[in-house]
């Protein structure tokens, strides 16, 4: 019963203003798609800041972790999330 009256609700529309709405409602669940789909975990973990007694800001380039790693982070990471 309800798609039957949001279904002749929409025919009512005019035919310009039923292909903008659809554009409208088409963009932002494209939108909503690419935020899902485009986000990155980040991979910051405190146990890591734990477990070798470092500062976040010591591997990452933002001070509270997570994000861009420095050098020392890169060659932490290679070598198994070991310190040498």
């Amino acid at each position: 019963m309800i798609h039957l009256e949001i279904h002749n609700a929409i025919r009512s529309i005019r035919p310009a203003a039923r292909f903008i709405a659809v554009g409208i409602c088409t963009a932002g669940l494209l939108g909503a798609t690419a935020a899902l789909i485009g986000t990155t975990p980040v991979n910051a973990k405190p146990e890591f800041s734990a477990q070798t007694k470092l500062p976040c800001g010591q591997c990452h380039s933002n001070p509270a972790g997570g994000g861009k790693l420095k050098v020392f982070g890169e060659k932490y990471k290679a070598n198994g999330f070991k310190v040498k």
